[in-house]
């Protein structure tokens, strides 16, 4: 569609936010999309926006905006109906050939834009890819959103007197951005591949720091290192690894849906400037202390939205004794992956019943466990913005804070202000909920147990491989067991595992009854089940999995449960509150894994490799 400058006023472009819901609504509803329900609540929000933003000048939000901004829906499945509804055409690229003709009008258009405009274009996730051939002066753009009311200023001020959109989809462009639009590559283009001469560095710990300020400034550490910064969060990464190799060569690596994957291989650098670099780019860290273990921060925007990342620096061996290695892993916090809805968790069954059930209660603990990185900050605010009301004081400890959860209050700690000091002082700032970060020693222990008997609703996490070890570690600690028989809610045990590509899958349905039997599974159970193996496409970077979802063991405080461990002697009986508790309906995290298998969002191999059989 070509939207001329003169002759079509803003206010008409987008007529189609008129009809949008009715008809991309029963498209989507036709095809199994979207449920009646969440097409209802969908539209409400949609009107209710409406009546808010008259006159108050603010943007309204179309159904297909509503349904991925603020429903989780995946944007490609929703926009790709919203292009074949109003005859989108959808940018494509056939061959590598025409691939580098493209990006390279793509970058020329790019580079022509002043500063503000590229900030805008990044924002909304526009492309301008060229100039008509046969119409002069009018503008292709690719969107990965072509209803945006944005895209008006983008055309005009690139120059073009008209303009037609593609749709563009988000894995497209973030393929083209990763490529060579607007990436860290552009923070990279002035590395050097020379080779420096290490022979001043001649003793362990006797660094020449006018050594180190060379390398920096030969090797454009910096803009690799922000670089870095940038293409982590664009790739959804969770981590950044900056490993040194040897006295020349430093791995940078993301970790991705859980698995750590090598971004770029510096080499010609002395280790010790890139983490130099690091510690002067961060804030809270020395960059002269080489000895000890030091903890930082950062700040950024990025493609307009403020990214906080967590640096956590510690010293190792290396095999060269002239050199003092440390290893670098950034925290990515990206809040707009923060999930606040529980129905988003993969909590499911009796699980999400008994979860339910117990973050409703008044007072009691609630506790995560698991490994780090498992998702167990993610799961407790979810639970937090599910209880979360005006009328209740929620105070949350935590060192250091990852995310900001709007409604609560979040104390800052410091050297004055410490973890434990927080916590004893938190009971005389009358809390009706608190999050106590975690659990670390016995008066940690005390307090959250104290917190939870005094009538206030307590969340915590503990690093146990499965839910009943949790009572055990608590016991193991000092605590009385009639006082973890009355002050625990639940115990909820989470791990992470990978999602299959929805893209690639492969039905594998062929299994014969013996490898079941070989999992210990009855094979009568999975007859009406369809079964998944990973496979490898360009959506997923040929990994067969595309994201990550939750697994679950939960162990619900019944009055039998509280029973068996009010009578506990000198051990708690871990087996028997696992019997009692499958008989209430609790999943094993193996157990739990294999639903998920039966609903076809991952794998036999990835359930086996991630849990225990017990």
């Amino acid at each position: 569609m070509i939207r001329n400058k003169t002759d079509i006023p803003v206010s008409k472009q987008f007529d189609i936010d008129k009809d949008i819901s009715n008809k991309l609504g029963d498209i989507l509803l036709r095809k199994g999309i979207i449920d009646a329900r969440t097409l209802a609540m969908a539209v409400l929000a949609k009107n209710n926006e409406n009546l808010q933003s008259n006159g108050n000048g603010q943007p309204k939000r179309n159904l297909a905006q509503i349904l991925v901004q603020d429903f989780k829906y995946d944007h490609d499945t929703i926009f790709r109906e919203v292009a074949n509804l109003y005859a989108f055409k959808t940018l494509e690229i056939e061959s590598d050939e025409k691939e580098n003709e493209k990006i390279s009008s793509i970058k020329k258009l790019i580079n022509s834009a002043d500063a503000e405009l590229k900030k805008l274009m990044i924002s909304y996730k526009v492309i301008p890819v060229k100039f008509d051939d046969k119409i002069k002066d009018k503008l292709i753009l690719a969107a990965i959103d072509p209803t945006l009311r944005e895209i008006p200023k983008i055309a005009y001020s690139l120059n073009a007197k008209s303009y037609e959109v593609y749709y563009l989809p988000s894995i497209k462009y973030d393929q083209l951005i990763a490529d060579s639009v607007l990436p860290a590559n552009e923070y990279l283009k002035n590395f050097t591949e020379e080779n420096y001469d290490y022979r001043e560095v001649k003793e362990e710990g006797n660094i020449d720091e006018g050594l180190l300020e060379v390398e920096i400034n030969k090797s454009a550490l910096i803009n690799l290192f922000e670089g870095a910064l940038v293409e982590g969060v664009r790739r959804g990464a969770s981590d950044l690894h900056i490993i040194p190799i040897s006295s020349h060569e430093t791995d940078l690596s993301f970790r991705i849906d859980g698995r750590l994957n090598l971004w770029h291989r510096q080499e010609g650098t002395l280790p010790e400037a890139m983490i130099a670099v690091v510690k002067d780019r961060s804030r809270g860290l020395d960059r002269f202390e080489r000895e000890q273990g030091q903890d930082g921060f950062i700040q950024r925007e990025i493609d307009g939205h403020v990214i906080r990342f967590r640096v956590s620096i510690l010293p190792i061996a290396g095999s060269e004794i002239r050199n003092r290695f440390e290893s670098v892993v950034i925290r990515i916090l990206d809040d707009r992956k923060v999930i606040t809805d529980l129905d988003e968790l993969g909590l499911t069954g009796y699980a999400r019943e008994a979860f339910q059930k117990a973050i409703s209660k008044p007072q009691g603990m609630v506790i995560m466990t698991g490994p780090t990185g498992c998702g167990k900050s993610t799961t407790i605010i979810a639970a937090l913005s599910n209880i979360m009301d005006p009328s209740l004081n929620v105070l949350t400890v935590e060192d250091p804070i990852e995310y900001v959860i709007k409604g609560a209050r979040q104390i800052k700690l410091s050297h004055k202000m410490n973890f434990d000091s927080a916590i004893r002082s938190i009971l005389r700032h009358d809390p009706d909920v608190v999050l106590v970060g975690e659990i670390r020693d016995r008066e940690t222990a005390d307090i959250a147990i104290k917190l939870a008997n005094t009538g206030h609703l307590t969340f915590t996490t503990l690093h146990t491989n499965d839910a009943p070890s949790v009572v055990s570690r608590l016991y193991k600690m000092g605590i009385e067991p009639f006082l973890l028989a009355y002050a625990i809610n639940v115990i909820v045990a989470q791990r992470l595992v990978r999602k299959l590509c929805q893209k690639c899958k492969r039905n594998i349905n062929g299994l014969g009854a013996g490898y079941i039997s070989r999992l210990k599974l009855n094979p009568d159970d999975w007859h009406n089940h369809d079964i998944y193996e990973p496979v490898g496409c360009e959506k997923c970077g040929y990994t067969g999995f595309n994201g990550r979802l939750a697994i679950h063991e939960t162990l619900y405080f019944t009055k039998e449960i509280s029973q068996l461990i009010f009578d506990a002697g000198e051990k708690i009986d871990e087996e028997g509150l696992r019997v009692a508790a499958k008989k209430d309906g609790m999943l094993s995290l193996r157990e739990s894994g294999f639903e998920k298998v039966k609903m076809g969002l991952t794998s036999f191999e990835e359930i086996l490799s991630n849990t225990t059989d017990n």
